[in-house]
């Protein structure tokens, strides 16, 4: 019997490249403007070079309130690693002044940045729904997502990959906690 495709076909490609885990696929993240608090533009694209943990949350979502202290203490531990976390609220530009508030009684420091929106989630994989999780790898490819409230291993698994140098079968792509 004769094969009608040679293996350098694209179809063929495409079939082989079919079957590789999610993180070889993945395309760079979105790279949109957001804001600091005082105002200052940041982009991700900045943080190239480092593991970037990004994780959308908004001030009148509970499960955020529970989540970041938790991802601050994940965060701290991995201080003087090339990591970075970075906290994006989708609160309406009315309600940012609720911000800084729910982050002292959260006793979360570090900084939040401000502009993202359902569709920002959405553009990221994560649907319309906070909180809302990715990790990226170091050219700001998307490794792992994480929709709804993310547990430590959820966390720790991708980043620990990343830094062990992606040894081993890659994290779970997509998990969804909701």
């Amino acid at each position: 019997m004769r094969y009608p495709h040679r293996l350098t076909s694209p179809t063929c490609l495409l079939l082989a490249l079919a079957f590789l885990p999610v993180p070889l696929l993945a395309k760079r993240a979105p790279d949109p403007a957001f804001k600091t608090l005082d105002g200052q533009t940041r982009k991700l694209s900045a943080l190239r070079g480092r593991i970037v943990v990004v994780n959308f949350w908004a001030t009148w979502c509970g499960p955020c309130q529970e989540e970041l202290p938790r991802l601050k203490q994940i965060a701290a531990s991995y201080a003087g690693k090339p990591v970075s976390f970075v906290f994006i609220s989708i609160d309406a530009p009315k309600d940012r002044g609720k911000i800084p508030v729910a982050l002292a009684k959260l006793h979360v420091d570090f900084d939040s940045w401000v502009g993202a929106d359902t569709d920002t989630l959405g553009s990221f994989g994560l649907g319309d729904i906070v909180p809302g999780t990715v990790v990226l790898d170091e050219h700001g490819e998307p490794v792992a997502r994480v929709m709804g409230e993310a547990r430590e291993n959820d966390v720790r698994t991708p980043v620990d990959w990343l830094l062990g140098g992606k040894i081993g079968a890659p994290p779970t792509a997509l998990t969804k906690r909701y």
